[in-house]
């Protein structure tokens, strides 16, 4: 745990001096990008940080790394590389709230819903929901920017350009996927009904894996193995143990969206049923269900619904026995990545690390 404590703090501490220094270097902008760059402090502030502690693992995977002593050039490219990730997922959770129209990310106003305040307090013309729809792309935007250049700075300090070729490389199909991970999540939205039960499973099940479960724990192990000089074999044994990893972590966060407890989470319980999402758990929980009740169950989902109507849909996902199916796919998928782990050519002590991280990532309760 301290080893934890202290892995978090060099990443804030890290993040916290990007931010301070693109501060100083856009100052002749003028105190009018003050909110922004407010609201980019604000959000990079806290988390659980897994996608960071996921890189910085990975690169222990390879090579010993030093998280005690001073923070010399191999600790730092790995600290560029773990906070880069962390500016990229803050910059996503910013759009995701955007294309959902979250009210709240992690107890406090989604930046759309605080922009949008901030007009109105202001009393400028125009739309308020408008202007708050525009300063949240544009601080996801910025905070994409910034992760690109921490991932080159971490990049430009290993001398191996085939360590930097690998490590772009596994960064910049991240990226994409996680795109069209979420332009898939929106599609899929959109129709009309459902698909056919095995349709339905294998779109939603593809949505889970790319639009979160690759990016949350594959592609940080990949990004940070590819700096330390991983071999092909290094990179598949990390990979046959990060994808089922990702996939449990985000079948948790589904279980999470829908009986999730507000003070923890910061999103309200539920909302994952408000906004519509076709998860694995929705999928199951439907096949399960008489026909009556599906299709009442149907008409809910996605709709404005009032607390009770909330917990009516969690009491039928839960009489679905959908929650038992979910519980045995993320153990499944955590043995099937315990299996690989033991047999992955990495060094010992990070292996150790990995397993306790992926139980944590895995078995957050609700």
């Amino acid at each position: 745990m301290h080893e934890t404590t202290r892995l978090a703090g060099l990443v804030q501490e890290r993040i916290n001096d990007v931010v301070a220094r693109h501060r100083k270097a856009l100052e002749p902008l003028g105190p009018d990008t003050e909110a922004l760059l407010n609201e980019a402090i604000g959000f990079l502030s806290g988390g659980k940080r897994f996608r960071a502690q996921f890189a910085v693992l990975g690169y222990r995977a390879i090579r010993p790394l030093d998280l005690e002593g001073e923070v010399g050039e191999e600790l730092g490219a790995a600290l560029d590389a773990a906070c880069s990730l962390e500016l990229f997922h803050a910059a996503a959770l910013i759009h995701d709230d955007v294309i959902d129209r979250s009210d709240t990310r992690r107890g406090r106003p989604a930046a759309h819903r605080m922009f949008a305040a901030l007009h109105a307090t202001n009393s400028w013309r125009g739309s308020a929901d408008h202007f708050g729809l525009a300063g949240a792309i544009l601080l996801g935007d910025l905070l994409q920017s910034w992760a690109d250049e921490l991932m080159q700075s971490a990049c430009d300090a290993i001398r191996d350009p085939e360590r930097s070729r690998r490590a772009r490389e596994h960064f910049n199909r991240m990226r994409s996927e996680v795109a069209l991970g979420q332009y898939l999540d929106v599609l899929e939205e959109q129709q009309p009904t459902f698909a056919p039960h095995d349709t339905q499973l294998e779109r939603s099940t593809r949505v889970l894996v790319y639009k979160s479960a690759k990016y949350s724990v594959e592609a940080p192990l990949l990004i940070g193995a590819a700096l330390a000089g991983a071999s092909a074999e290094q990179e598949r044994g990390l990979a046959s143990f990060g994808l089922p990893i990702g996939v449990a972590f985000q079948l948790r966060d589904d279980l999470l969206g829908v009986f999730g407890d507000e003070e923890l989470t910061g999103k309200p319980a539920g909302d994952d049923l408000v906004e519509g999402k076709r998860t694995v758990l929705v999928t199951l929980a439907r096949e399960n269900l008489p026909d009556t009740q599906r299709r009442i169950f149907d008409d809910l989902l996605g709709e404005d619904l009032d607390r009770d109507q909330v917990g009516m849909l969690q009491t039928t996902i839960r009489g679905s026995g959908a929650v038992e199916q979910v519980e045995d796919m993320i153990s499944r998928n955590v043995d099937r990545a315990m299996a690989a782990l033991e047999s992955a050519p990495v060094h010992a002590d990070a292996a150790a690390r990995l397993s306790k991280l992926a139980e944590r990532a895995a078995r957050r309760t609700f």
